[in-house]
């Protein structure tokens, strides 16, 4: 009759290693993403793209050089009337005509905007690996707090099925006092209820853990996203050792950020020297060559009186040096460059503001990293009483010393102690992945 009581719970728990499933480690997860993640390939051909632009050609070291060829011809009907009223008359003559010119174009000297071309082509070439690196480092970095985030759910999986073992023990507890007469049908029946609490929230941890997995998968850019895998590791593992010291000497020379912004302030000062070279001289060099020909249907007179030939062809070479100079135009010149001057000033009140900003963010999550470390110490502390504690309530409990609501009480503080620490470790671990992303280490992970 009791047995009939106790409902029977269908509860899907993952397995770690289950058959059939791939195995992950942390190092696998973030290979894999940085080799299959979409963002990382296109920020992989936008830097392909900057590779591309830096080019002597294109900043204009190299001549232009092109060609044109035209052939043709006309059909001509011709009537002479002459002085003794006869008339002369041809018909479908049909002249030929055809050229073909090869033209040389090259700057010699424009005020060294060529030069200053080109070096600006090679800051965004570096602006492009940067932002490369900057993606991958934040792939990196999400990649690594999913993982962690999975196994802490898988904790808090744990968690809860002894929570759930613990309830059950208690219904058997009641049950067995109950069947001997030293405990009332209410007892027997709100552990039940507790157990059927504890039962329903591990059935609902299911889901987040499901969640997480398919993040990370997306993450990943596994192609089957239904497919499940297993981590290797069931446990966070914390770095104790980081200081800030050294990680603010990091963040100065690695931090991506920063060393985009420095980039940009010099693109700046680049723009006002390209501007700037506008005010010299320029000296252009050009060179050709052309060749033409003519082809008649009928002979013609020449002029010198002979009879021409049935053709004519040219060949012409022509060079040229070209030397020329901005004198006026509307103070458009000056006015560009003090725009530009102003642009490189922002660039740099910009690079200092990104410094300061980064600083500050490095200064507060080390503060958090400190913190977390001490009160990983201390829920440890907690957890071990509260252990003991409960070894303490349940003897007393089958005594019947303690009431089912205070042997509740210490279960849940277990409970709540352990879940504290597990959050708390991840916490640190998210503190410890942001101070290592802003110090340019984070990449470690690989």
């Amino acid at each position: 009759m009791i047995k009939r009581l106790i409902p029977v719970f269908l509860i899907f728990i993952i397995a770690e290693n289950s058959s059939g499933q791939e195995i992950y480690d942390l190092s696998r997860c973030v290979t894999t993403g940085l080799e299959q993640n979409f963002s990382v390939k296109v920020a992989r051909n936008e830097k392909a793209i900057s590779d591309n632009n830096y080019t002597r050609g294109n900043a204009g070291f190299l001549p232009t050089v092109s060609t044109t060829n035209r052939f043709g011809g006309n059909l001509t009907s011709t009537t002479q009337n002459m002085n003794d009223d006869s008339q002369r008359i041809s018909s479908g003559i049909h002249n030929t005509t055809g050229s073909a010119a090869l033209n040389l174009n090259m700057t010699i000297f424009n005020g060294l905007n060529v030069q200053t071309t080109y070096q600006k082509l090679d800051e965004l070439k570096q602006v492009g690996e940067l932002n490369t690196q900057m993606a991958m480092e934040n792939l990196v970095a999400q990649i690594v707090a999913e993982y962690y985030y999975y196994i802490q759910q898988l904790n808090y999986q744990n968690n809860m099925e002894y929570a759930v073992s613990l309830s059950r023990e208690r219904v058997r507890i009641d049950e067995d006092r109950y069947l001997l007469g030293a405990s009332s049908k209410l007892e027997l029946l709100q552990s039940i209820v507790y157990l059927n609490e504890d039962s329903s929230r591990l059935a609902r941890q299911n889901e987040a853990i499901l969640e997480s997995e398919v993040r990370l998968k997306k993450l990943m850019a596994l192609e089957n996203l239904e497919e499940r895998i297993a981590l290797q590791d069931t446990s966070i593992a914390i770095n104790p050792d980081l200081h800030y010291a050294e990680l603010l000497e990091l963040t100065l020379d690695l931090n991506t950020s920063l060393q985009v912004a420095k980039k940009d302030q010099q693109i700046s000062e680049l723009d006002y020297k390209i501007i700037a070279s506008r005010s010299y001289p320029y000296l252009n060099l050009s060179s050709g060559y052309n060749y033409s020909y003519r082809g008649y249907g009928t002979g013609t007179i020449s002029d010198y009186g002979e009879l021409a030939l049935n053709n004519q062809q040219t060949r012409t070479f022509n060079y040229g040096l070209t030397l020329g100079m901005d004198i006026f135009d509307g103070f458009n010149r000056r006015r560009e460059k003090a725009n530009a001057r102003i642009a490189a000033e922002n660039r740099m009140y910009r690079y200092q503001e990104i410094e300061q900003n980064i600083k500050a963010e490095l200064l507060t999550v080390y503060y958090a990293y400190e913190n977390n470390l001490r009160l990983v110490q201390m829920e440890e502390q907690n957890l071990d009483v509260a252990r003991e504690n409960l070894e303490i309530a349940l003897e007393r409990y089958r005594l019947g010393a303690l009431s089912g609501l205070e042997l509740r009480e210490v279960q849940k503080s277990l409970l709540d102690a352990e879940e504290r620490l597990i959050s708390v470790k991840f916490q640190t671990k998210i503190a410890e992945i942001s101070l290592l992303q802003i110090a340019g280490k984070v990449m470690d992970y690989v």
